[in-house]
């Protein structure tokens, strides 16, 4: 089973950022790993990244300077270890099988090179 990894650019979403975390964590694809980028958030974002940082060793959590969501996207793919790359807004929320549905759609078209 393939590691998928997760990017989620997030700027002052303290009121959005668990909730959002909570259903990838719910997911039924347990081999994920979630890289969360606090884009210079001038609220609670980072305090709560860290909550959960501290709970499940699946969860990177990146603070750095505001550039833009898609910055923080790229810095995001510094850290990422995974087979697939998988990008979440930080009001997103999944249901809990849209990574394994995601997963097994893309390995039964995946083109062999």
């Amino acid at each position: 089973m393939s590691k998928v990894s997760i990017i989620v650019p997030a700027y002052n979403l303290a009121n959005y950022i668990e909730k959002c975390i909570l259903s990838v964590l719910g997911q039924s694809y347990s081999n994920f790993e979630l890289v969360i980028i606090d884009d210079g958030s001038t609220d609670k974002t980072w305090e709560v990244i860290q909550k959960f940082i501290t709970k499940d060793d699946r969860i990177i959590g990146i603070s750095q300077k505001n550039g833009g969501a898609a910055r923080a996207r790229n810095a995001g793919l510094d850290y990422i270890t995974g087979d697939y790359v998988m990008f979440l807004d930080g009001d997103d929320l999944l249901t809990p099988s849209v990574i394994a549905v995601s997963y097994t759609h893309l390995r039964a078209h995946e083109t062999k090179a």
